[in-house]
Formats: structure tokens, sequence, C-alpha cells
């Protein structure tokens, strides 16, 4: 949460401003102690709540496109008439205030009462949707199949213990202890009910019969579908050596994962993390903050490397390393006893919590087992609909034609995931909108966040504006002469305007 958002700045917009006084065309303010953006768009101007409904980001730092208002931080998106949250990762509404202007004086009068986008789904809507996945797409589409208005059974299988959480918390403000628990669910557990969501935790799908028409549960009961939705993610690699399986040894998805590292660190001096992934560093830099010794292991050269390039990844090492992080780089782990751990080099490291975060791979036995065409993935249309009419994918197993890019790719990002979800749950309405938001996500390490936009799996160029060790940076990744993805640090705005230059210039 913003250090910022409890306090008052700009005029009180109820004694009214001059157009002349905004900047940018947007105006901060508050009206009856609460704090208001003013948006001035063309002939149109709008009153809205200031801060993002996700984490609350600022969004008077934002980009204002058309009627709608990006969030500076996660790229949350709003419509400024009606408030209501257009992309993920924001999935509540913002209030919006009444407007009033006279000449070139502006007044903002009462909070309008919100009522929610008038939409009525369909004719010919599926009675019965059943979602298989408990995470970011899984939810993302029940959420959004209800506020499209959609009035038939929705089912939602999930093999974890908890209802849907903010899986990014756990490896980074949660993990570290500045956020409480809380915070982690995406909805409190009686949303579920009062939206007549059937959320079936606990519960394995061992079967789907595309023919039948029902998915079948580990226990022989079968569940109908009309439209499925497969949003089973993607599961950690598992450490295959001798003592991977002790106690004191942890990978991180779920939140009883987050909470036995948490048991773990309340005791533990020093921790060594397997894997110098986002996960693998995240984790690291959350310990750091418990004042846990850490002792990163990995096997290539430079931490994050094969994403962001060297020149980034010797600044994430150099960052990590400025806040008493321990690298051990182009080594590995070959055994567990106990308390020691054995590098592939000959030496041996004393650690009381071991986290191993060395990757993930998508989930897709229920997929093949369907007879869905897989690929790496998934294979999915623009539209996220699979090789069998009526199933779609969404998430972390979704393998979509890119429009920016040109390329099927898959990609395992938190935000991708809920705006792919949200996108499936329209379409299994039969509105038919393709898939044609740029992937997005972000990475915190301390005080520093890295924003990345687009996807580049291979580059023959990497232009840098800024200066990276200064923490005010634009990477641009290129491949023949195109930018294919942006990396940034502390640059929203810039990054902002990359995400909307590749949404308004794809290849597709």
């Amino acid at each position: 949460m913003s250090d910022d958002e409890g306090k008052l700045e700009g005029p009180d917009l109820a004694l009214g401003v001059s157009l002349s006084d905004f900047k940018n065309g947007m105006l901060l303010g508050h009206v009856d102690k609460e704090a208001v953006l003013l948006v001035r768009t063309g002939s149109d101007t709008f009153a809205i709540d200031a801060f993002c409904s996700h984490y609350h980001g600022p969004l008077a730092d934002g980009l204002v496109v058309d009627a709608s208002v990006r969030c500076p931080w996660h790229h949350a998106c709003f419509d400024l008439r009606t408030g209501e949250a257009m992309r993920a990762p924001a999935l509540s509404s913002l209030s919006v205030w009444q407007v009033e202007q006279a000449a070139d004086r502006v007044v903002v009068r009462r909070k309008r009462d919100h009522t929610g986008p008038a939409r009525t789904p369909p004719a010919d809507a599926p009675r019965r949707i059943v979602i298989i996945g408990g995470g970011a797409a899984g939810f993302a589409a029940a959420e959004m199949l209800r506020r499209d208005g959609y009035g038939g059974e929705i089912t939602m299988l999930s093999n974890d213990e908890a209802p849907p959480v903010d899986r990014p918390n756990l490896s980074k403000d949660y993990l570290a202890g500045k956020a409480p628990e809380d915070w982690v669910p995406l909805r409190p557990d009686d949303f579920y009910s009062e939206l007549n969501i059937g959320l079936r935790l606990r519960t394995r799908v061992a079967a789907i019969d595309g023919k039948a028409r029902h998915v079948v549960l580990g226990d022989g009961k079968t569940v109908p579908f009309d439209r499925l939705l497969l949003a089973t993610g993607a599961e950690p690699v598992k450490l295959k050596i001798p003592g991977a399986d002790q106690p004191h040894v942890h990978m991180l998805r779920t939140l009883a994962d987050c909470r036995a590292i948490i048991a773990g660190a309340a005791t533990a001096k020093r921790a060594v993390v397997i894997g110098a992934s986002f996960i693998g560093l995240e984790v690291a830099a959350a310990l750091r903050e418990r004042d846990i010794e850490v002792h990163v292991i990995a096997p290539e050269r430079r931490p994050m490397e094969r994403i962001l390039g060297p020149d980034m990844g010797d600044f994430v090492r150099a960052l990590h390393e400025e806040h008493g992080v321990v690298f051990h780089l182009q080594d590995g782990v070959t055994e567990i006893d106990g308390r020691q751990v054995s590098l592939k080099g000959g030496s041996t490291l004393e650690a009381d919590l071991v986290v191993v975060g060395i990757g993930v791979k998508p989930r897709l036995d229920l997929a093949e087992q369907a007879g869905l065409k897989v690929d790496r993935g998934v294979i999915v249309t623009a539209n996220l609909e699979t090789s069998l009419p009526g199933i779609f994918a969404a998430g972390d197993i979704a393998r979509w034609p890119d429009r920016y890019s040109g390329d099927s790719i898959r990609v395992e990002h938190w935000v991708v995931a809920e705006r792919q979800g949200q996108t499936a749950a329209r379409n299994m309405l039969g509105l038919n909108e393709p898939f044609d938001a740029v992937p997005f996500f972000w990475s915190q390490h301390y005080d520093v966040p890295i924003n990345y936009v687009g996807h580049a799996e291979t580059w023959d160029e990497i232009a840098v504006e800024g200066d990276i060790k200064a923490k005010d940076c634009v990477l641009r990744y290129k491949r023949a002469g195109r930018v294919l993805a942006v990396a940034s640090i502390y640059r929203d705005i810039d990054s902002l305007k990359a995400d909307l230059e590749m949404e308004q210039n794809p290849i597709r």
C-alpha cells in the first residue's frame, strides 16, 4: 500500500478548479477527505478514486488512454466513466464522482452510486460452466462471469487447500513479513457463496470426457459441463537429489508452502536458496528482510541473464550482494544431508532452511488425457479455445498466437493468467473476443521494482536508455530491429507507453 494514500494532496475539488490547473490532463485533489483524481480527456472531465484497487498505485502517475486510466505500477486499467476495473491485476472497481463544468471551471460534486456495468449475457449462454484450477486464471474467469451477469452454474475445482490467493505476495511482502495474511486471499471466503460460485477445494480431477461433457473426479464422481475452462497452472520442478525430501527443504507455490517457509524462518539463522530465478531471488530478498543469512546457488553465470540480459543480470546480483546475499554461481547442489548442503564444486554450506526455486512446468496431464492438442503447452486459438470445441484453456498452460510478436507463446505471468481468465470467461459466453493483451510482469527486489512488457525468448540487441546502476533505466530487447520486450526500473510511464505501443502495433 502506498505511504501517500492517507495524505490529502492538491485542491479541494468541491470548491472548484480551473482547467488551467490540469497538468498532462490530470489533477490530484480531494473531496470530503477522500483522494480524487480529475482527468481531462478530449472535451470530457472525469473524477475517479486516486489510487488503484490492486496495490494502491498512484493513478496520477499513470497514463490516460481514451476514457481509461492505467496504473503506473502493475498496468491495471480503469474505465473513467464507470470506475470498472477493465484489466487485471485490479479486480475491484473504483468510485467515480459527479463532475460539473461551467466555462473553464470544474467542480466535483457527490460520489455516484456504483451500479456496475449493465451487461447481459447472450440468450444462448451455457447453463453449466466448470473451471478446473483455483489460481489466477480460474478465479479471474469466475469473477468475470458473474460481473458479466452470467446466472448459470459455476463450479471451480481446485486441488489446493486454500481459496484463490494473491500468489505474487507469497514471494514478496507476505513472505518478508511486511503484509498481513488477510491481504493474501483474492476475495473473502463468503465471496464464493454470495456469488453462487461452487468452489470445491482439495478436489482432484482425474479426467475430462469431452464427448460426455463431464469431468471425472478422483473419487469417481462426475461433474457435467456445457463449457469448460482448463486452468491447471504450473507446478514447481522438483529437486532430484538425496535429501531433497527433508522437512526443512521447501518449494514455494501455495499459501501452505509460504506458511511453512515462514515457520522455518522463525528460528533459522542461515538459508540456502537453490535457483536464481525471479522466485528464487524474491525469496532471497524476503528472507534478508527477516535478517536471515542467505546463500543463493545456481548454475548460470549471472542471475536472470536469460530473461533480462547480462547488464541487468549484473545489476541484480550487485543489488542482492549489497543486501548481504552470498552467490554461488556456476554451481549446483548434489546432496542435502541434514543441515549440510553439498555443492558440485566441492564445498559445503550449513543451512537451517532450504528453498528450491529451479523453475516450474505446466500441468498438462489432463489436457493430454482429454486428447487436446498439446505442444509445450495447450494449443489455443486467439479466443483461447482448445482443439475441442467448448473447452478453453488459460494461464500457465496456454500457448496462444501472440498478436504483437507474431509467435505462438506460452508465459508464466500472473497478470497474463488473470487477463486470459477474463477473456476466456467472456468467450465461454459466446462473445468471441480475441486475447490481445501484451504480456506484463513485475518483480520486486528490496525497494527496486522491475517491470517487463512484451515477450522476448531471444534477441540480437538490447538498447539501454538511462543508467541501470542508478536504478533509472529502460531496456529494449530487439530482434531484427523490432522491439519485442521492454524492461524498466523506476520508469513507469515509459513502461506504460511501451505496453500501449505494442498493443497498437501488432504483427497479426
